[in-house]
């Protein structure tokens, strides 16, 4: 299996951390995303100097050279939203979900089929935006209103296009300001 397609299989597997939310109040999902990062930062260090049965296979299945703590940032990505957005869940879902999905699904559809660069950002391509805003859309109508959906999911395309490398903060944290504001503004 591709390199990239296993390492946004498990970018995307983040959405158990929502079904998990379902189930569990805010604060001790939030407490258990936090262990789980410093669980796998711990990992991370330990691997540099040991083999990790489960952990070194599947770091060196899918991890890229250029982004060794693109994990972390995934989390605190998530993190961050739960705990900013914690007084409106289904904001704070909406903009995991764009970046679980949408932000997996762009680098998938955009590194197949990515023929058309966007003028800004030579490294995105329009067809992988455009299947940011597809899945994105799909996700925050699971949610939210029409509008704010469209707006969010507009918001995270825009975010993710624009970002030069790293996005996993910004998409969350930017879609679900953004949300807010269409959400609560009269």
């Amino acid at each position: 299996m591709d390199k990239e397609l296993v390492r946004q299989l498990i970018h995307a597997s983040g959405v158990f951390v929502l079904i998990l939310g379902l189930f569990l109040r805010i604060d001790i999902l939030i407490l258990l995303c936090v262990i789980m990062v410093v669980s796998v930062e711990i990992m991370f260090v330990l691997d540099k100097y040991m083999h990790i049965p489960v952990f070194s296979n599947i770091m060196s299945t899918c991890k890229r050279s250029e982004d060794e703590r693109g994990f972390l940032y995934f989390f605190i990505g998530i993190i961050a939203t739960l705990v900013i957005f914690s007084f409106n869940l289904t904001i704070a879902y909406s903009a995991i979900l764009l970046l679980l999905i949408g932000d997996s699904l762009s680098t998938i559809i955009g590194k197949r089929f990515g023929n058309h660069k966007l003028p800004f950002n030579q490294s995105k391509s329009f067809e992988g935006s455009l299947a940011f805003f597809g899945a994105g859309l799909i996700c925050c109508l699971i949610f939210l209103q029409p509008i704010p959906a469209v707006i969010g999911a507009l918001a995270g395309t825009l975010t993710e296009a624009y970002s030069p490398i790293d996005d996993n903060i910004p998409i969350p944290l930017i879609s679900a300001m953004i949300m807010t504001i269409v959400i609560y503004l009269p």
